[in-house]
């Protein structure tokens, strides 16, 4: 039994026992209500859905076989309820609910097949079924989760298929399928036990060649980061260790981190499309939670991972600090977060399994713990005092996290750090972080105090520092409590709070257990409760009061607004005081309270009293709700009344004269008074009956009172007692009742995991009223409740007022007087008795019972609610006749009929706004599962029992909410009662009022009742449809939308009811105003984005239906509505048209349909794609995209042996579409009008255009109304774009797909009828026609219909040629994505080839006559480049092979072609045409070779690779010769005897910038992974030529620089790379070996992991070198990248050189003493070694090493250098003493007085003269 259900108050514990026979009975009518044959039957089982949802969430305990029969039901419904989205949606997420809850003990398989053809079938193929987005949103999250939770019952054998049968996407990384695979992968590959063996070391490798496929694409990263994630958490037996420094390197490049003053972001990063990224979510953009799970699973004893691990915290550490934050914190916060997190989750398996897994020799051991909480240590020590709030949160709650596992490292850093922010008071957040994490690791701060673990000496001096920490720390919270500081007042008192949640109890007696020894409480009571008060009365209320009823009791201040700590701190402190402690504070606190007013102050002030009356009601009713109740009294005495409050005969007769009125003093007090005392006397119980008379007579005379605030603040006092009287209440639930077994002085915490009825664990006393109490809330009940509605009647039937003031006046009083009443019993007051088919229902003994729950004794009966009803009713009619403008009384009639009809719901939301639900998560208060400092470990988190008691409170207040919520849905014969349906018109009345605050709230009630009981909706939908139409007041028609808008969530079944809501809206265009128009749209949109599909009955033959309404006369009617013809504004003649496809797509396959319905419909939307509304043109295309399916006239591979089709394959809508294209002129005035939906703006904004057009043209309401939200997810283009050159999206592919569709569906007689259309506008001038007809002509090209090859031949080669000759420059873009969709391959992947690919590709290849202009030169490539990005090369045949060699040989001969733009077009094509050929053989299709082909030009070409490299060095040395030579300005003649002209050092120029667009589009585009051989040994022209004198050179070359300071090389090629980069380093050019260094910097960061120690040691020695360059420059740049390698971690490497540059530096200083010796040592030597100490002193920037003092010392004695050396010196200086600032008190004790003395005298500023 769940430990919750268990501690739920008496009465309703024992009645949670029948909880299971009641699922059994639901899990039993779930079957029987479900037919395998029919699938309709699936809705009927959907009301059973929240039943057991309510099982669920009530932790009730259910048989087992039960919960395996209904998840072996729901998949089963799951699995054929295809195409009806919302009842997946339902089943899916109850699956998923108990699958997840009852993981471990359910003994189930599931296949994955059928889970990934729904949502293939749903999500990825072009069955868009007319189910709106938001639908199909949620339908993708429901099966998405329900595959996580389902992975685990895969069976074994399901890895290999899942692997075998998403392999096959991955094959082109280069097409957007392989995102799709690499999500798929992520999503169902299994990691259980019985698929174990598919997980070898050789899986390992492959699939991280493929995470290497794509470089820098944070999609790509995550997906692959979380598969492995999940291997390595799951299986040990793989051999990790040699995959370590590639996974490493890899996760180090995965955060985002800017180096070496780069961005913080990747330069470029591979496009994934957006529906792609949407359902395969990716929530962060690093993902650290995976990165972080391996790492901490990766540790073993004896693997090498803990070093990996320590050199990655190494390098990340310096990211942490405040002063370093940026875009990356959050993914590092989160990464910190997840490491605790996991290492946590691990040693609690690790405790709890030790002696039985046979794994336990791969668990951590004690010094595998010390090392990693010492590394993460590191990054807690950089971001304790971080600027970044949820960072320092995080921080302070590791931390705790950490200290139970190794106190002896964690709690002195703690208490170094607590003491330091004491000291150092500069910044203020450092005291509020520190206290926080004080306060989070309390409880282990206890433990080691009482253990008496050896502190360390060094850090904290002193035997009992521990307990002295929490000495300073109590009494420094006493200064903490600041008005005027409150986030530090919140954090102490959750320090306060968290202390003593440990402590027994708290009293004064020294005796050797106490936890905190010498320690006067009694003292620091009076010292605290002095700060209290002295807060609470320099409290200021955050925000102006609002008169009124609604005024709170509150004064919501930031104790009450801020978090629940201020209570929390004052129950916890006041339920752990002894008794002679307790006593002390209740007298001064009753002094305080009684002495003082304070209207800002009065929740504060309440709950104060609160805390106290709970903690001992006995004591405190007496010393502090006496004096108030006695001081209210007489402040009543000689008020004026208005005897309201008592009974309404007396005074019928005698009008008052005048009005007197209460001084605003005296009604401020009594207010406050009063609110205090309603907070004061919340769990007040029995102790309060001896004032019974006294409060009876309060509460009459504060309602009889003539101010309006005094009646609300008695409402308060009614509520409040009422509820302190019959509620359910846990009492003494701060009180200690179990001790801790170290120590008496310590409570012992629960863990609610390890809960069972066996081990008794006080639970909490309940406070369960006695008879006295349920008497004396009866009598309140009669006294304000039944005579309250008796006023009313004699109010309502006869007039009893003469002055309508006065008449307004009671009726408030008395609707406040039954509103409280109700408020205060809340469901103690029995419910309605529903009625059934039969009359009354039986008796209620029979009801059925589905879950215990009840919020306290019960008081009144049902009688009385029944009532209530009546006489609330004909307030209702009375007021509407009579009062109807007055919107409080109608506001109070509302909440009273809320609260009348609605039971339960006022605890529903008390619950669901529980203030106090997230501090139970505060880590102040939670002890984790694995303990070692007692050595206690639990299966779950432990927390004390009051927060325990708390949670089963709300629990039972939830439970009470939902008790009867249910039952009436369950069986069908039982209704509403009457009276909840006369509530409910009236209203319905109400909602349509013109009062928009009474509007809102009626209709909140409404919908809480119609949830309720589900039979009453269409009524309403009829009602409020009916208005819509009839209705001129335009406000009323906004309601009704705002009403209708949570209806329609509840799907409209009738078809009455769901004609006339459609033609409501339709027929509602009369509504003038803007607040009326824009709510009606937003009603709409809001439809169709929930729109679920139309039920069944709505299509039934029209016989049985009354009413006639049938379906063809509704399409009709709307039909109608939607031509242009009709006058209607265009936005309804949208609607109309949204409306028809709607409805078109529901009827599509319903057998009672007839076909012709659906034909018409289709030729309707054909006729509107030349529709003068460019809203309606843009919703046919999405509309004909849907209707359009069959195409039978497709050419494909089956059916091409019969030479043609038979006959009677024609698709249903042709004949109702041929007879509309075939008019005269029908496709160029459709084109014509098409073209206006192009618009093309001057600047090609490609950044701010949307999918359609540019973002003017729509606004978002119009977007959700024309276009489907799924276009399909498959949407074109299939391949990444990159290219600049293919320009902006002015190509819409919906367009060509629509023409392509007809074809398919129409065959050549469409085609004929273009072939005009499109010939008339290829020539056209404007842009916008060019645009259209491209779109037309891809359309035709990619058709494959029967029949299109010879048209081919007759006109469209000749058009394509027309087309690439043509001079015309601006619609370039347009074509060349005209061309690429031409060739785009078919299938999923891409891999089969259009009929006219080859066609085109032969068109294009034919050269160019020799007199075209440059531009049409560069368009040819670019179309080129376009066909080969579609090209799928893993399966090129021998043809395409072919053209790729052909076409490479033209492309190297042509590099240094004279115009720019061509040489880029070149550059481009030929790193797309390099890659696919490296691919292709890189499968082993390259078959050329072997002959077959004229081998001589191939070989040629073959070898492009060595081609490029080999001119590329040749032509390095000539570029720099020439520019050397510029810059000498030698005269020219001389050049030519050296035999370089100046046309041949251009060509080499001209070359070169070829070769570097090359580059920079390989890695632009991603591909750069085939071709990083050639990409590395380019690496020396791109770094040589960095500065030259021509300019865009250089340009180029920086750009291909920074793009190549972003890639990872892998092993092989980094054997190339170093010593390139090495002899770089000795290049003669300074400028080269500056820009050298600076890529080397980026490069070791790089390659942290995979560098060889040789490599490294190189690369060490080639910069120490460069430190004694002769140029001043290098040097200095040299020691900044020094200082940064120092941080890289290679220990060896670092020690040796500081050492060196120790001797050098000291060897200068020694040599300088004797003066002889001074001029022989050249300048740059001498500035080598200072530059050297400088990098040291630099490379730990806010920490003191030990070595630390003496190399600033040694810096410091150079200060009296020559130039450019003292420079160096003091800004090194200046710098360390910058960043030690902070705490410079605490670090200076490391330096000796001498040492401090020399650096003292560098920063004097020398003398002027000197």
């Amino acid at each position: 039994m769940h430990l919750y259900n268990a501690w739920l108050p008496p009465p309703v514990a024992e009645e949670t026992k029948r909880e299971k026979e009641a699922f059994a009975g639901v899990v039993k009518s779930v079957k029987e209500s479900y037919n395998p044959d029919d699938p309709e039957s699936v809705y009927s089982t959907l009301k059973w859905v929240s039943v057991i949802d309510l099982f669920v969430k009530a932790k009730s305990e259910l048989s087992i076989e039960d919960v395996t029969a209904i998840v072996k039901v729901g998949l089963e419904l799951f699995q054929i309820s295809e195409n009806k989205l919302h009842a997946q949606v339902r089943w899916g997420n109850i699956l998923v609910k108990l699958l997840n809850k009852y993981r471990k003990k359910l003994s189930v398989e599931v296949q994955w097949r059928p889970l990934y053809n729904i949502l293939i079938h749903t999500h990825f193929t072009r069955n868009t079924g007319p189910e709106g987005w938001r639908l199909r949103q949620r339908h993708f999250e429901t099966v998405t989760s329900l595959v996580r939770s389902c992975r685990r019952f895969f069976p074994s054998g399901s890895a290999f298929e899942i692997w075998s049968e998403f392999r096959a996407l991955l094959e082109n990384p280069w097409h957007n399928a392989s995102f799709e695979g690499a999500g798929f992968v992520r999503l169902f590959l299994p990691t259980n036990i019985e698929n174990q063996d598919f997980f070898q070391y050789e899986w390992m490798r492959i699939c991280l060649d493929h995470w290497g496929s794509i470089p820098n694409c944070q999609f790509w990263n995550s997906q692959w980061a979380s598969v492995t994630a999940r291997v390595i958490k799951s299986y040990n037996s793989i051999d990790w260790e040699r995959f370590l420094p590639d996974l490493f390197n890899i996760y180090l490049n995965m955060f985002e981190v800017p180096v070496a003053n780069g961005s913080g972001s990747y330069p470029f990063s591979v496009d994934v499309p957006r529906n792609t990224r949407f359902l395969f979510a990716n929530r962060t953009a690093t993902p650290s939670k995976a990165i972080a799970k391996s790492i901490v699973y990766l540790l073993k004893p004896g693997s090498s991972a803990q070093r990996h691990f320590e050199k990655l915290a190494n390098l990340l550490e310096q990211y942490y600090h405040p002063s370093n934050g940026g875009r990356w914190t959050y993914s590092l916060e989160r990464f910190l977060f997840h490491l605790v997190n996991s290492f946590q989750k691990r040693l609690q398996y690790e405790q709890l399994n030790k002696d039985v897994s046979e794994q336990s020799e791969l668990f951590m051991e004690e010094s595998d713990r010390v090392s990693f909480v010492n590394t993460v240590l590191k990054l807690i020590d950089r971001g304790q005092y971080s600027k970044n709030d949820q960072l320092s949160e995080t921080v302070a709650a590791t931390t705790s996290i950490l200290s139970y596992v190794e106190p002896s490292l964690v709690l002195p850093f703690l208490a170094s750090r607590f003491h330091m922010a004491l000291e150092t008071m500069t910044a203020t957040h450092q005291l509020k972080s520190a206290v926080t994490s004080i306060a989070f690791a309390g409880r282990s701060l206890f433990f080691t105090a009482l253990s008496a673990f050896p502190m360390d000496s060094t850090s904290v001096s002193g035997p009992d520092s521990y307990a002295d920490l929490l000495t300073i720390s109590l009494s420094n919270a006493l200064l903490g409590m600041d008005a005027n500081d409150p986030p530090k007042t919140l954090a102490t008192m959750q320090l306060i709070g968290s202390l003593f949640s440990s402590m027994s109890t708290v009293d004064d007696n020294i005796n050797e257990g106490s936890l905190i020894p010498s320690f006067r409480f009694s003292e620091w009571l009076d010292e605290f409760l002095c700060r209290l008060f002295s807060l609470l009365q320099h409290l200021e209320p955050s925000s102006v009061l609002n008169e009124g009823i609604y005024s709170p009791a509150s004064s919501g201040t930031f104790l009450v607004e801020d978090g629940p700590y201020y209570f929390c701190m004052l129950e916890i402190l006041l339920g752990r005081l002894s008794d002679p402690l307790y006593k002390q504070a209740l007298k001064k606190i009753s002094k305080f309270v009684t002495t003082n007013i304070f209207p800002g102050a009065i929740a504060e002030v309440g709950l104060l009293c609160c805390a106290c009356v709970h903690s001992n009601p006995q004591e405190a009713v007496v010393q502090l709700i006496r004096p108030i109740l006695e001081s209210v009294v007489s402040s009543f005495k000689a008020t004026p009344t208005t005897g309201f409050g008592s009974r309404a005969t007396s005074y019928a007769s005698s009008s008052r004269k005048e009005k007197s009125t209460l001084s605003p003093a005296l009604e401020t007090a009594i207010e406050y008074q009063l609110k205090v005392l309603s907070v004061a006397i919340s769990y007040g119980g029995p102790a309060l009956l001896r004032y019974k008379e006294q409060f009876k007579e309060v509460i009459v005379s504060a309602f009889d009172s003539t101010s309006w605030k005094v009646n609300g603040a008695g409402d308060h006092v009614l509520r409040s007692l009422l509820g302190s009287l019959v509620h359910y209440y846990p009492i003494d639930q701060y009180k200690c009742v179990t001790n801790h077994f170290i120590a008496a002085s310590l409570e012992e915490w629960i863990d609610r995991k390890d809960f069972s009825l066996d081990k008794p664990v006080m639970g909490p006393k309940w406070h369960v009223p006695i008879e006295d109490e349920i008497d004396f809330a009866n009598d309140l009940l009669k006294l304000h409740f039944e005579s309250a509605l008796d006023d009313l009647l004699t109010i309502c039937q006869s007039k009893i007022h003469s002055d309508p003031g006065d008449e307004k006046d009671h009726l408030k009083v008395t609707l406040l007087r039954v509103d409280s009443s109700l408020q205060g019993v809340l469901s103690c007051l029995p419910d309605f008795r529903p009625s059934s088919e039969n009359g009354m229902a039986k008796e209620a003994g029979c009801s059925p019972f589905m879950i215990a729950g009840a919020t306290g004794s019960c008081v009144g009966s049902s009688e009385l609610r029944q009532k209530a009803a009546d006489v609330i009713h004909e307030t209702c009619k009375y007021l509407l006749k009579e009062k109807s403008d007055d919107s409080i009384l109608l506001l109070l009639l509302i909440r009273v009929m809320d609260t009348l009809g609605n039971y339960g719901s006022s605890e529903y939301e008390e619950w669901s706004n529980h203030r106090q639900a997230w501090k139970l998560e505060s880590t102040a208060i939670v002890e984790p599962p694995t303990n070692f400092i007692v050595s206690s470990h639990s299966k779950g988190k432990r927390r004390p029992r009051w927060a325990l008691i708390d949670k089963a409170y709300m629990h039972n207040t939830w439970r009470s909410s939902q008790s009867s919520y249910h039952l009436f849905r369950t069986s069908g014969n039982i209704f509403p009662s009457d009276h909840v349906i006369l509530l409910m018109d009236d209203l319905l009345d109400l909602s349509l009022h013109s009062y928009e605050s009474v509007r809102r709230l009626a209709a909140k009630a409404i919908l809480k009742m119609m949830k309720r009981w589900p039979s009453t909706i269409s009524k309403c939908v009829l009602t409020l449809a009916e208005n819509f139409t009839f209705i001129p007041n335009c406000s009323q028609a906004f309601n009704c939308g705002i009403t209708f808008r949570k209806l329609l969530l509840l799907n409209i079944d009738d078809r009455k009811a769901l004609s006339s809501f459609l033609l409501g809206i339709l027929f509602s265009s009369h509504h003038e105003s803007q607040k009326a128009q824009k709510a009606i749209t937003e009603l709409f949109v809001k439809y169709n984005i929930h729109f679920a599909g139309l039920s069944r009955s709505i299509f039934g033959p029209p016989g049985n239906h009354a009413d006639g309404t049938d379906f063809e006369d509704l399409v009709a009617e709307i039909g109608s509505m939607s031509f242009d013809s009709t006058n209607l504004h265009w936005r309804y003649n949208l609607m109309a048209n949204r409306v028809l496809l709607l409805l078109a797509m529901s009827s599509r396959n319903d057998p009672n349909v007839p076909s012709k319905v659906v034909s018409e419909i289709a030729g309707h939307f054909l006729k509107n794609l030349k529709s003068q509304l460019p809203q309606t043109r843009i919703l046919a295309i999405s509309a004909l995209n849907t209707l359009l399916k069959e195409s039978p006239y497709k050419f494909s591979a089956e059916n091409s042996s019969n030479d043609h089709l038979q006959g009677d394959t024609k698709s249903s809508l042709e004949e109702a579409l041929s007879g509309i294209f075939q008019e005269e002129g029908f496709f160029s005035e459709t084109l014509n009008s098409l073209s206006h939906v192009h618009i093309i703006t001057d600047v090609d904004s490609a950044a701010s255009r949307g999918h359609y057009g540019s973002s003017s043209l729509q606004s978002f309401a119009d977007k959700s109304i024309t276009r489907f939200y799924f276009d399909f997810s498959a949407s074109w283009p299939r391949t990444p774009s990159w290219i600049s050159l293919f320009g902006s999206d002015t190509f819409y592919s919906n367009f060509a797909r629509i023409f392509k569709r007809l074809i398919q569906e129409c065959g050549m007689p469409v085609l004929l009828a273009l072939r005009n259309a499109i010939e008339e506008f290829v020539d056209a001038k404007e842009r916008s026609k060019q645009c259209v007809a491209a779109e037309a002509f891809a359309g035709v090209l990619h058709s494959d219909v029967f029949g299109v090859s010879e048209a081919w031949d007759s006109w469209m080669m000749v058009q394509l040629q027309n087309i690439i000759h043509a001079p015309s420059v601006e619609s370039i873009p347009e074509w060349t994505a005209c061309i690429r969709y031409a060739v785009t391959g078919k299938g999923k992947s891409g891999t089969r080839a259009p009929l006219l690919r080859h066609k085109v590709i032969d068109c294009l290849i034919k050269p160019l006559p020799q007199a075209v202009t440059t531009s049409v030169v560069a368009k040819r490539y670019t179309f080129l480049s376009a066909v080969l990005i579609e090209v799928s090369p893993p399966r090129m045949p021998e043809i395409e092979i072919l053209f790729h060699y052909n076409l490479l040989e033209e492309l190297l001969s042509n590099m240094s072609h004279s115009s720019a733009q061509v040489r880029e077009a070149i550059g481009v094509t030929l790193s797309v045409l390099c890659s696919n050929l490296r691919l292709c053989a890189s499968f082993g299709n390259d078959h050329l070779h072997e002959g077959g082909a004229s081998s001589s030009d191939v070989k040629a070409a073959g070898c492009w690779d060595q081609y490029l490299v080999k001119r590329a060095s040749e032509l390095v040395t000539k570029i720099q010769n020439v520019s050397a030579s510029e810059t000498l300005e030698i005269p020219s003649d001389k050049i030519s005897e050296n035999g370089m002209s100046s046309d041949h050092s251009k060509d080499d120029i001209k070359w070169m910038e070829t070769l570097f667009h090359f580059i920079i589009s390989s890695l632009k585009s991603g591909r750069s992974s085939v071709l990083l051989d050639v990409i590395v040994e380019l690496l020396y022209p791109v770094i040589s030529l960095q500065e030259t004198s021509n300019k865009d050179l250089s340009n180029l070359a920086k750009a291909a620089f920074e793009l190549l300071k972003w890639r990872v090389s892998p092993e092989p090629h980094l054997r190339k790379a170093v010593p390139i980069i090495l002899s770089l380093a000795n290049d003669s050019n300074w400028r080269t070996r500056s820009a050298t260094l600076t890529f080397l910097r980026s490069f070791m960061y790089r390659h942290a992991f995979i560098l060889s120690n040789m490599d490294k040691q190189q690369i060490w020695q080639a910069v120490e070198k460069l430190l004694t360059d002769n140029q001043l420059e290098v040097r200095e740049h040299a020691a900044a990248v020094l200082a940064g390698l120092m941080k890289s971690g290679d220990e060896d490497l670092i020690e040796g050189f500081r050492q060196r540059a120790y001797e050098q530096a000291n060897a200068i200083l020694k040599k300088r003493k004797n003066r002889s010796m001074v001029s022989t040592l050249p300048v740059a030597s001498v500035h080598g070694s200072i530059l050297a100490l400088a990098a040291c002193v630099l490379s730990v920037p806010y920490d003191m090493p030990s070595w630390l003092p003496e190399h600033v010392t040694l810096l410091a004695r150079f200060v009296s250098e020559p130039s450019p050396l003292k420079s160096t010196v003091t800004k090194a200086i200046a710098e360390f003493r910058r960043t030690h600032a902070d705490t410079w008190n605490v670090q200076k004790d490391s330096f000796t007085e001498e040492q401090l003395e020399v650096l003292a005298d560098t920063s004097s500023s020398s003398s002027y003269f000197a």
